[in-house]
C-alpha cells in the first residue's frame, strides 16, 4: 500500500512538472498596421494577458518619439530647432545605437542624411526639384552624426538645419520594445515581425527555431522567395532598394538609401541585405540599411571583422545575372 501511494505521488509530481513545462502551449497571433507598415507578432501564452492594449501603446509612444510624419513627435520639433525637447528613453537607445553604428561604419549609416532624404523626395519635407552637384554639395554640410550630442537629456545641433530620420533603425526599434513587454510577462516563445524586421525568441510550434523566409528582389510587385532560415533567438533585419525607388523626369532610378559620402540616391549593385544577430533589432536595421550604401565588396569585408553578424546578400554581378552571398558563419 505504502508502496503504490509512493508511486501514485511521484506520478503526480511528474505529472505537475510536465504541465508546469507546457504551460505556454497556446499560440496566439496579432496583425495590424505600424509606422507605415504591417506587423504579425506570434506568442505562447495561457495567461489570457491582453497584449493588444499595451502593444498600442508601445507603438503611440515610439511614434511620438521618433516619427518624422507627426508634426508634434520629439524628432519634429527637434528638427524644427526646439532645443528644450527632454528626450525620453527610446529616443535615447536609438540616438546611441546609431552613434555606434555611424563609428563602425565610418559615418556610411547615419540618420541625419535626413535633410537629404527629404531634398530627394523620400521624406516628409518638400522634395527640392531640379536637385544638382552644387545644392548638394551644400547639403551635406548638415549631415554627421558627430555635428550632434546628447547632453543632459537634450539634442545639441552644430547647425540648426541638421535633421534627424531614424527610419533605418525606427523599425527594428519597436520590435524591441515590443519583445521587452513580453520577456517582461515571462512569454519564452515569441516572433514579432514588423515591416519585415524581426526578432524571436524560443520556439514555434512545431517545436523548432522559427522560420523565416527571405524574398527574392522582384521588381515587378510579385512576390517570391529565395531561401528560407530559422532565427535562434536572434534577430534579422533586411534592407532593400528593388520596391521603394523613384524614376526622375531624364529617366534616372533614384532609391530611397542615400549615401552619405556623396549625398547621391544611386542604387549599389546589392539588391537586398539580411543581417542576422542575437543583438536587438535595431542593430541590425542599421546595419542591414549600411550594407545597401556600402555595396558588396565593403559588405564581405566588415562582415569578416564582425563576426557577431551573419548575412545573406543578394546582388547583381557583371552580367545583371543575381547571385548570393553567405557570410562565412551563416549555418541555416
Amino acid at each position: 500500500m505504502k508502496i503504490n501511494i509512493l508511486k501514485n505521488y511521484i506520478f503526480l509530481l511528474l505529472f505537475i512538472g510536465f504541465v508546469s513545462c507546457n504551460k505556454e502551449n497556446t499560440l496566439k497571433t496579432i496583425e495590424g498596421n505600424a509606422i507605415g507598415t504591417t506587423f504579425s507578432i506570434k506568442y505562447f501564452d495561457d495567461s489570457n494577458t491582453i497584449f493588444e492594449t499595451k502593444i498600442d501603446s508601445i507603438i503611440k509612444a515610439v511614434n511620438k518619439s521618433v516619427s518624422t510624419y507627426i508634426a508634434t513627435s520629439d524628432i519634429s520639433k527637434i528638427n524644427n530647432g526646439d532645443t528644450t525637447v527632454v528626450i525620453d528613453a527610446v529616443f535615447k537607445e536609438v540616438f546611441n545605437k546609431s552613434s555606434k553604428i555611424y563609428v563602425e561604419t565610418d559615418g556610411i549609416f547615419d540618420p541625419t542624411i535626413g535633410i537629404l532624404v527629404n531634398a530627394w523626395g523620400f521624406g516628409p519635407e518638400k522634395q527640392i526639384e531640379n536637385l544638382d552637384s552644387v545644392k548638394i554639395k551644400e547639403l551635406l554640410k548638415f549631415v554627421g552624426f558627430n555635428k550632434v550630442s546628447l547632453v543632459d537629456g537634450k539634442i545639441k545641433k552644430l547647425y540648426p538645419e541638421i535633421y534627424f530620420d531614424f527610419n533605418a533603425i525606427a523599425k527594428g526599434s519597436l520590435v524591441d520594445e515590443i519583445s521587452k513587454l513580453f520577456e517582461a510577462n515571462n512569454i519564452l516563445n515569441y516572433m514579432v515581425e514588423i515591416g519585415g524586421e524581426i526578432r524571436a525568441r524560443g520556439i514555434n510550434q512545431n517545436g523548432e527555431a522559427w522560420k523565416i523566409a527571405i524574398e527574392n528582389p522582384n521588381i515587378d510587385g510579385t512576390r517570391s522567395f529565395m531561401t528560407t532560415i530559422q532565427l535562434h533567438n536572434e534577430s534579422m533585419a533586411t534592407s532593400g532598394n528593388y520596391r521603394k525607388y523613384r524614376i526622375a523626369d531624364d529617366g534616372k532610378k533614384y532609391v530611397h538609401t542615400i549615401n552619405t559620402k556623396t549625398g547621391y540616391a544611386i542604387e549599389s549593385n546589392l539588391l537586398s541585405t539580411s543581417v542576422i544577430s542575437k543583438s536587438d533589432c535595431a542593430d541590425v536595421d542599421g546595419y542591414a540599411t549600411a550594407f545597401m550604401s556600402m555595396g558588396l565588396e565593403k559588405s564581405k569585408a566588415f562582415l569578416k571583422a564582425h563576426g557577431e553578424l551573419k548575412a545573406f546578400l543578394i546582388y547583381a554581378d557583371e552580367n545583371g545575372e543575381l547571385q548570393t552571398f553567405k557570410s562565412v558563419n551563416f549555418d541555416n
